[in-house]
């Protein structure tokens, strides 16, 4: 009897912290949570349930919660005209009328007061309850309607006739919908490319691409190419150390910036600093850059050792001119100095804990070079704000002031890029990628460690990609935790990565709704779906979207409940578009005018096979070789559906009148993606009324290694390889030229120019 009352009882706790009991495969399988996994969850959200005795408690403590607090620490509605209703729960004696008397006072976010009030005595409650021997009283109060989206803060007092209390809660605003750039709601569409940043090789980088190579092409591609954006890999903060800290996908921080990327001899500290120049002329410093520059692969941990000898001496530069000298701490004497110090006292505690960890982290390797998490620092450093770590910022003020000056010169040159395409007319723009989580190793991960589901890392179940699943080794954030917190992460990420172009993408935006949450050291298949507050992450988005005025797309590939995509379609985020993936039950592709509007369309991805990839099926053979297909059979069988897969193609393109003269409708004619085809692919996405469509520069140049391999650390170059053809012939490269003459002829911008012959 006590098993049948301790299983039903962990099903309703679990329920209560939103572990879903089931999921179906792609296959249409169904897979029952156990009771393992569902406590293994539990423990890492702070729940114990081993045993009946815990589970009890546990829920005991879950409806006791709620009642315990004066009101909910984040309200997130929707703006009206009418008056907001916000809730207060206050204890009361058993059997009496209470008579309770409130006042408010509710604050924007400049702290003006933009409402006070007071309500009661002799308010009716909306509801009474009784736990754990005391008894409680519900009211529902209102805010006044026609309020402008933004965040404002209500502090309450409430008075009964034995107790006075005193709270406060956040209430968020938020629109309807995210911003949709102006045009593309009148039917309008633009191209881009897409680009992995550190992939570009030229003449003046120094083996990885960075800024400078992205103003160079925003500019010639919006000009001469009439491209509408610039698509990007995440940028986020990396360590830069091969092989294990150089995916995009799982930084350091995505709150800023990756140093990488910062071009050198942009900065006008170079032109100011004798001994960084005098560095970067020497012989040996100029051979290694070009070796740098000339191979194959980018070297990160090489890259990054030259880039911070020259910062070093940058800063001791910029020291002296604009903050009155070393050691004197953040004291601008110049304008520039000031910037600097605004950008500093903007970016707050956020900056100053990244910079922290920074410099904690080139001491702890200085002194234990074995030692690379900072779950093994001593414990006195694990936290940003223990007083060890307090103690150790003012001891090395300029150590943590330099790695915030890196921050600001990043910030500033991607800024600057940004505002150049907006100055171009460029619809879009810069087109940003946020990844779905960071380094449990990390900054990021340090500073937030409170809000995140240790034990357990995010993945997928089983599909037809990834047979066993996927385990991405991210820890998820909490979901209540995160509540609990004013969803204070959250907006942290949209509004440092909306703010930096007119479009960001969301890496597995089924995340806001649901994600696959892992026991560590358990396989893929005995994880759980755990659900998010989706209603509240979604205003969210659209009030930061509004607010930076930035287009928000969801990658939305996979196993996606069509009524998460009907909710992200209604709040206006764009739908990912794929095209090997867009095809009915039967294997045919679908027509253009079947796609949707509001999407962005692409061929492919940096997770899937390029063009000239798919075509002579190279990524079967990788994931052959990585034991990825089980065996012969299945890779046959693998081979024979790309064998018909690409027979569809080119029936899809003969009917839309695109086939390349001289080509059938035989995969066995046509064995390789010639220039022509991989053209008459990219037209029929651009035929399609999505509102955006990127071509990869890697199908562009006919590459076929893709550009990652998901589920592989070492045993392909991923994030590693650069495109083989330099910036400066780029822009001469006839496969570039002709495809832009085709898409710019689809989807002519009017403000754009004309292609360059």
């Amino acid at each position: 009897m006590s098993e049948i009352t301790e299983h039903t009882m962990l099903d309703t706790l679990a329920h209560r912290y939103g572990i879903v009991p089931e999921y179906h495969d792609i296959w249409g399988r169904r897979h029952l949570i156990s009771a393992e996994t569902k406590r293994r969850l539990l423990a890492a959200m702070g729940v114990q349930a081993d045993g009946l005795d815990a589970v009890r408690r546990a829920l005991a403590a879950c409806e006791a919660r709620p009642w315990r607090r004066l009101c909910d620490p984040m309200l997130v509605r929707p703006v009206s005209a009418d008056p907001v209703r916000w809730s207060a729960r206050v204890p009361i004696e058993e059997g009496e009328a209470p008579e309770v008397a409130f006042m408010w006072e509710l604050c924007d976010e400049h702290g003006a007061v933009r409402h006070r009030a007071e309500a009661g005595p002799g308010l009716v409650p909306v509801e009474r309850t009784r736990v754990h021997g005391q008894h409680y009283a519900r009211f529902d109060l209102p805010l006044p309607g026609s309020l402008p989206i933004g965040y404002y803060d209500l502090t309450v007092e409430v008075t009964t006739s034995c107790l006075t209390m005193e709270g406060s809660l956040r209430l968020a605003l938020v629109p309807p919908r995210c911003h949709v750039p102006a045009g593309f709601s009148s039917g309008r569409r633009t191209w881009g490319l897409s680009v992995q940043l550190y992939a570009l090789r030229s003449a003046k980088n120094w083996g990885v691409g960075d800024f400078g190579d992205l103003a160079e092409l925003t500019e010639w591609a919006a000009k001469d190419l009439g491209a509408g954006l610039i698509g990007l890999n995440p940028l986020h903060a990396l360590a830069n150390i091969r092989p294990y800290q150089i995916s995009p996908y799982s930084p350091d921080s995505r709150l800023f910036l990756n140093v990488l990327y910062l071009d050198l001899e942009r900065i006008p500290e170079f032109g100011d600093s004798p001994r960084a120049r005098a560095i970067v002329e020497r012989d040996d410093f100029r051979a290694m850059l070009a070796g740098l520059r000339q191979s194959e692969f980018v070297e990160y941990d090489a890259v990054h050792a030259a880039k911070m000898e020259i910062l070093e001496e940058l800063f001791v530069a910029f020291q002296e001119r604009h903050l009155g000298g070393r050691g004197c701490g953040l004291k601008p004497v110049t304008d520039r100095g000031r910037r600097f110090e605004r950008f500093v006292r903007e970016e707050g505690a956020t900056l100053e804990h990244f910079a922290t960890f920074q410099s904690l982290k080139e001491r702890q390797r200085q002194e234990r070079p074995e030692v690379w998490v900072w779950q093994d620092w001593p414990k006195a450093y694990r936290r940003p704000d223990s007083p060890a770590v307090v103690q150790f910022r003012e001891a090395h003020r300029d150590r943590v002031l330099f790695h915030e000056y890196l921050q600001w010169l990043a910030d500033e040159q991607l800024d600057a890029i940004a505002t150049r395409a907006r100055v171009l007319g460029m619809p879009v723009g810069l087109y940003h990628d946020l990844a779905l989580g960071s380094d449990r190793s990390g900054s990021e991960a340090w500073e937030f460690q409170d809000v995140l589901a240790w034990g357990i890392d995010a993945g997928c179940p089983p599909d037809a990609f990834a047979l066993q699943g996927q385990n991405w080794g991210l820890t998820p954030v909490d979901p209540h935790r995160l509540r609990e917190s004013g969803y204070a992460l959250f907006i942290e990420l949209l509004r440092r990565n909306l703010k930096r172009g007119g479009a960001l993408r969301l890496d597995h935006v089924m995340g806001l709704s649901r994600l696959f949450w892992i026991p560590r050291g358990r396989p893929p298949a005995a994880g759980a779906y755990v659900r998010y507050p989706v209603e509240d992450l979604l205003g969210l988005l659209a009030l930061e979207s509004n607010r930076h005025e930035c287009a928000v797309i969801g990658e939305d590939l996979g196993t996606v409940p069509d009524e998460v995509r009907d909710r992200l379609s209604a709040v206006g985020a764009l739908s990912y578009r794929v095209f090997y993936f867009e095809r009915d039950q039967e294997g045919r592709f679908k027509a253009p005018g079947e796609y949707p509007a509001q999407a962005v369309a692409v061929a492919t991805t940096h997770d899937l096979p390029t063009l000239a990839g798919y075509w002579l099926g190279a990524d079967i053979e990788i994931r052959a070789r990585l034991g990825q297909i089980p065996d012969d059979e299945s890779r046959r069988a693998a081979g024979e559906e790309r064998r018909r897969a690409k027979g569809a193609i080119l029936r899809a393109l003969r009917a839309e009148g695109l086939l390349p003269d001289g080509l059938s409708e035989d995969p066995d004619a046509v064995p390789e993606m010639t220039p022509e085809l991989s053209v008459a692919i990219h037209a029929f996405l651009a035929r399609t009324p999505s509102w955006l469509m990127l071509a990869a520069l890697e199908d562009v140049l006919g590459l076929t290694e893709q550009m990652n391999v998901p589920g592989t650390v070492d045993a392909h170059p991923n994030w590693l390889r650069k495109v083989p053809v330099p910036l400066e012939e780029l822009r001469e490269d006839s496969r570039l030229l002709d495809l832009a003459s085709t898409l710019r002829g689809l989807r002519a911008w009017p403000e754009a120019g004309p292609v360059r012959a």
